[in-house]
């Protein structure tokens, strides 16, 4: 398990590509979400709810994001979350931006 000193602040913007490409693999509601991305990352993101829940909100106003309330296995209401066409393109978008933002930095860095 990772130390607290191990885990890394999300850079602005890189919650809602994780959601986005978390959700792009199948629906599940905002706690599935987070442990996604904590399983993904090693735990290197944990995202916490006061961050998650803005960032799903915010996704879901944008149309990127649909809701709907729906009971899990424990028969308690929670919101699943699904990846809209609008979001599978803004998705794509973002990848590639990402994309270049890594190789320009790896430049920066391997300069000598």
């Amino acid at each position: 398990m990772k130390r607290q000193s191990d885990r890394t602040d999300l850079l602005r913007g890189t919650l809602d590509l994780l959601i986005l490409r978390t959700l792009e693999l199948r629906p599940l509601h905002g706690v599935a979400i987070a442990e996604r991305i904590r399983q993904v990352t090693q735990g290197t993101f944990v995202v916490q709810p006061g961050s998650l829940f803005p960032a799903l909100h915010r996704l879901e106003h944008e149309a990127w994001i649909a809701g709907a309330w729906t009971t899990n296995a424990e028969k308690r209401r929670v919101k699943s979350y699904r990846l809209t066409a609008a979001g599978r393109r803004h998705l794509a978008v973002q990848r590639r931006e990402w994309d270049r933002i890594v190789t320009a930095v790896a430049q920066v860095l391997e300069t000598g």
